[in-house]
């Protein structure tokens, strides 16, 4: 896998010594991983699933386990970008079985470790997304625990840190937000290579910003966070980036910012990925109301569409939560 989660394992190594299988079926499995991959971060979400999905199927089956957990992790990716969130979080609870063995001290493999605390720091990316930071933090937390007993997990490690300080936002700790950055930012240094984590900083130091009522600092890390995504060709990462970036030119009064927020808006439709859609069409229905009530109209309906979409994957208690956040029910009842 490239710098953008874990490491896939080789799927060219047979896993077993003792029942080595025929290049043609490793091939395919490192095929399969290797496009479900670039669509996972590279593409809209929604096309990696069919390869994901046989890639566990056929890793399953030849008994090849971390391939298994990598596809499946990856999988959970797609699926939460899209806005599936119980379907996520029911694929990444089986992927973090292994994790929760080694913290109760069960002998468990590095990579096992690695693909459960990625998918740990996946889970509290969902429950952030929903507003659910407290639990979030757990789920990181969590992850960080398993990462960083052993050495050579520095992905998982960066995802639970940077994670822990987006949490760290939500529940309003800026101090432990900064603290958390400023070890994330560390790590990243002796990665060269991170593309990803690079511009998830930025939208981190985008979070603190504003936290800090400091919107043109915001605009400045947002803006670098765009520029990186672009270059990496990362469109969902752009559209994020965008959806800051625009948030930090509205505190600023800025004349581009429907411009940007349609722009994120615009590319999140075309990727298919849900949470982006909501959050990128509300902000642009409010600033329009009154000099373009139409349009506004049009873009608050569209969200309220995105908010129920994902209200309808998600499990009974938390979809109940959902829709009595305060600003997804002044969103409904507009």
């Amino acid at each position: 896998m490239d710098s953008d989660g874990g490491k896939t394992p080789d799927a060219d190594a047979p896993e077993r010594a003792d029942a080595p299988e025929r290049p043609e079926r490793a091939d395919a499995l490192a095929g399969l991983l290797a496009k479900g991959e670039r669509a996972a971060f590279h593409g809209p979400p929604g096309t990696a699933v069919a390869a994901l999905e046989e890639a566990v199927a056929l890793a399953t089956g030849s008994d090849r386990v971390a391939e298994a957990m990598a596809a499946t992790w990856l999988l959970g990716v797609a699926q939460a970008s899209r806005g599936l969130y119980g379907t996520a979080l029911t694929l990444l609870g089986g992927v973090m079985g292994p994790l929760r063995s080694a913290l109760s001290g069960v002998e468990t493999a590095p990579e096992l470790r690695l693909f459960g605390a990625l998918a740990a720091a996946t889970v509290a990316s969902v429950h952030r997304q929903l507003g659910r930071h407290t639990v979030a933090w757990e789920f990181d937390a969590l992850g960080l625990t398993a990462a960083d007993a052993i050495p050579g997990l520095d992905e998982a490690v960066f995802d639970c840190r940077l994670g822990l300080a987006s949490d760290a936002v939500g529940l309003g700790e800026i101090d432990i937000a900064r603290t958390e950055l400023g070890v994330a930012a560390g790590l990243a240094e002796t990665h060269p290579d991170w593309w990803r984590q690079r511009v998830r900083l930025d939208w981190a130091r985008a979070e603190i910003a504003l936290l800090n009522d400091d919107p043109a600092g915001a605009q400045e890390a947002a803006a670098e966070a765009v520029d990186r995504a672009e270059l990496a060709r990362a469109p969902r990462h752009v559209a994020k980036g965008l959806l800051f970036l625009g948030v930090s030119q509205a505190q600023q009064g800025s004349a581009d910012t429907v411009m940007t927020l349609r722009r994120a808006a615009t590319l999140a439709e075309q990727l298919g990925t849900t949470p982006l859609i909501w959050q990128a069409r509300a902000l642009v229905g409010a600033l329009l109301a009154d000099s373009d009530p139409a349009t506004s109209a049009r873009s608050l309906q569209a969200a309220r569409s995105a908010v129920l979409a994902i209200a309808g994957d998600l499990p009974d208690d938390v979809r109940e939560e959902w829709l009595n956040r305060p600003d997804i029910e002044a969103l409904l009842s507009v």
